[in-house]
């Protein structure tokens, strides 16, 4: 065992606390750190100085910091790559060395050396070598002669838009604002695409987040000039997505409400009209249902498309459609993908080469979270296949080839296998590696077990347990995570952060919660809303099945989750503040009276609740980790992190509570800070990524008794004769 030499006596930082506190629909609730949700105020920089100094000065007593980033390293330095687009004569793919900072935008094709020679078109770390600049988002023309890329800095995801010459690299158009990883849909020849903006924010000042429009960009235009083409009128909150079929014949916008589960669809025939004026008619709208969909090339109106829907089947299914019956509604749809009641339908692509008799889907679908394949016939509306995978894992997005393909690509990963690239042949119904994908990286030694426990009102839940044996042989160090939001599913991926976990000696446990999308829609439902004190209940049961199974020690427990998983792990070191040892909260939500005020908030009522709503103010009040923080209460050690780029969660959410719990707790346990400048939510710098993932393993590790793995090059003096 090894534990943190803590300094012999630690002095917070002073933070005031103010005698604030309003009247909310007869309940008074105070905020006595509401001061330092500005960040910019001398008092909060002041405060914050201090707080990046505290986390210095305790970070360097950590035990084995560097091995744990050197482990961390080791399993993380390999080459990747992105499943391609093919798009006329050339392949579009993204592709990250080992040790590179960014992943770059490759392409192979005309122009690009010969047939399979391919050269870097974009690179993130050339465009700005402080590391600070990502890519957000991509897509090249129908005819693969254009690429709209988006970049943004600092970590704030709000992108600028440009467009190339993907012969020359010549910039043809650009920088277009107030984007942020929008979808583009391209029409044929490459002369203008639908992308979606946002109202200028001098006429919206506070709301700079929100206003979104589907708009139509003719390139080398003035992007003030572009046509508005869907959103006026509509709720300030919603999303849109859009596309256009590869035949350039139809355009497909999809429209949610902030994050809320209903995803309604609106299709145009671009064929009946100038594109600056489509006639969008909706093909399912309401009912909090999401639906998209699926054409193949030279579909006429009284051709058959595929819709995915989760209508009137909360686990998924598949359904064809003329465009001409769309004003019918689901009365003209024919099911050809039936509902599984064991398995929740996730990706689907229509496959419809000259080879095939009948287009084929293909259909991914997740069994407890765990990946399936099969191929459908969707003429004849039956099953043709189960398509083995690798492993017990998850598959990303389908790709598909160009007009009438039979092949689409995929990735596959593992919790212990890192992301591989796949294609699929609709000929032969196989799965070949992708030959791009040139690694071939071991598998790490560790064993997965997926296991179902109850939670306290009786649910079966499940989570995976990766462990060094496979069983509980011993108690071993437990780190714990989920998420449990926002219809997200947990499936098994590969994470060198927890593999290090285990490679020295502990055991992690990955928890599919209510509120994600494990079990579908309905699944979903249960953790989100009046019902989110599910998700905490299912994650607590999880920490006590694992004791009592014999796989971890009750004193030896520590949790990690960021974002909603922030939010978890703040409700979980609130609730129940003697099961954890150790809890690291990144980039979280934890005022939930006024999370809808900052970042993309108000996106999320849906998700969570309104504090408008006296009833939904009780519901977030129960819960909110900022107002259950108690003064006199032994909480556990805690790393709170947050980034200043951060347009999703605001940092003022990981400040209020590290000066909260600064004040309350009796223990000796540390609160601390980490503050990180220059990045945002999620994407950043492979170092920085590496530097943080250590840090926090470090922190976590030296509180439950887990010894940084051994070095490399002890491990080979061992080894050596």
């Amino acid at each position: 065992m090894t534990s943190v030499v803590r300094p012999t006596q630690r002095r917070y930082p002073h933070a005031v606390r103010q005698d604030i506190a309003e009247e909310l629909h007869g309940l008074r609730i105070r905020d006595p750190y509401r001061w330092l949700e500005d960040a910019e105020a001398p008092e909060t920089l002041r405060w914050s100085a201090e707080q990046e100094a505290l986390y210095a000065a305790e970070r360097a007593t950590w035990p084995g910091l560097d091995r744990w980033q050197e482990e961390i390293t080791a399993l993380t330095d390999l080459d990747r790559v992105s499943p391609p687009k093919v798009r006329g004569d050339r392949v579009f793919w993204l592709r990250q060395d080992a040790g590179q900072e960014h992943p770059v935008l490759v392409v192979a094709g005309a122009g690009a050396g010969g047939p399979g020679q391919e050269r870097v078109l974009l690179d993130p770390s050339a465009l700005d070598p402080t590391g600070r600049t990502v890519l957000d988002a991509w897509q090249p023309s129908l005819e693969g002669d254009l690429l709209a890329y988006q970049v943004s800095r600092n970590g704030t995801e709000d992108s600028l838009l440009r467009v190339i010459d993907v012969e020359t690299g010549r910039l043809l158009d650009g920088p277009v604002d107030r984007v942020r990883k929008t979808s583009i849909g391209w029409l044929p020849g490459g002369t203008a695409f639908y992308y979606i903006r946002r109202l200028d924010p001098r006429l919206h000042p506070g709301e700079e987040r929100y206003h979104r429009r589907v708009c139509l960009h003719r390139v080398g235009t003035p992007p003030d000039e572009d046509a508005v083409v869907f959103g006026e009128g509509r709720d300030r909150t919603q999303f849109y997505s859009v596309s256009v079929t590869a035949d350039g014949r139809w355009l497909a916008v999809t429209a949610t409400l902030g994050t809320g589960p209903g995803t309604d669809l609106y299709v145009a025939d671009l064929s009946a009209g100038p594109p600056d004026r489509p006639l969008l008619r909706p093909v399912q709208e309401g009912r909090g249902a999401a639906t998209r969909l699926h054409a193949v090339p030279d579909t006429g109106p009284h051709d058959p498309v595929w819709l995915r829907t989760d209508r009137d089947a909360p686990r998924g299914r598949v359904v064809a459609c003329r465009p001409a019956d769309f004003a019918q509604g689901p009365a003209a749809w024919r099911e050809v993908i039936p509902e599984r009641p064991d398995a929740v339908l996730t990706h689907f692509v229509v496959l419809s080469g000259p080879e095939l008799e009948h287009p084929l889907g293909l259909a991914a679908w997740t069994r407890h979270t765990v990946a399936e394949l099969t191929v459908h016939d969707l003429t004849e509306g039956r099953q043709v296949a189960t398509v083995p995978l690798p492993g017990t894992g998850a598959v990303g997005d389908f790709s598909a080839g160009p007009h009438g393909s039979h092949a689409a690509w995929f990735s596959y990963t593992d919790f212990t296998t890192p992301p591989q690239v796949l294609r699929f042949d609709a000929r032969t119904c196989r799965v070949t590696r992708w030959e791009h994908d040139r690694g071939n990286p071991p598998r790490v030694a560790a064993v997965t077990r997926q296991i179902a426990f109850p939670s306290r009102d009786g649910t079966t839940v499940r989570m995976f347990v990766v462990s060094p044996t496979g069983r509980p042989d011993v108690p071993r160090p437990l780190l714990l995570t989920g998420y449990g939001g926002f219809g997200r599913t947990m499936s098994p991926r590969y994470r060198a952060q927890f593999l290090a976990w285990v490679r020295a000696g502990g055991i992690f446990a990955w928890t599919g919660l209510r509120g994600g999308g494990e079990e579908g829609e309905d699944w979903h439902r249960a953790g989100s809303g009046a019902h989110k004190q599910n998700t905490f209940d299912d994650f607590a049961a999880a920490a006590d099945h694992l004791v009592a199974a014999g796989w971890a020690d009750p004193g030896r427990i520590a949790a990690i989750g960021g974002s909603n998983g922030g939010l978890l792990v703040g409700a979980a070191l609130t609730q129940h503040p003697g099961k954890y040892a150790a809890v690291v909260c990144m980039a979280p939500l934890l005022d939930m009276v006024r999370y809808e005020l900052s970042g993309l908030g108000p996106s999320w009522v849906p998700e969570y609740g309104s504090a408008r709503d006296p009833a939904q103010l009780r519901t977030l009040l129960g819960y909110s980790p900022y107002h259950r923080v108690t003064p006199g209460t032994a909480y556990p050690a805690v790393l709170l992190t947050a980034a200043d780029g951060d347009t999703r969660t605001d940092p003022l959410h990981a400040r209020k509570m590290c000066a909260a719990l600064q004040h309350a707790t009796s223990g000796d346990a540390p609160v601390l800070l980490r503050l990180e400048r220059g990045v945002g939510h999620s994407d950043r710098a492979r170092s920085r990524a590496l530097a943080m993932q250590a840090e926090c393993l470090a922190f976590l590790a030296g509180h439950v008794g887990l010894a940084a793995p051994a070095s490399r090059a002890q491990r080979s003096g061992r080894e050596a004769p």
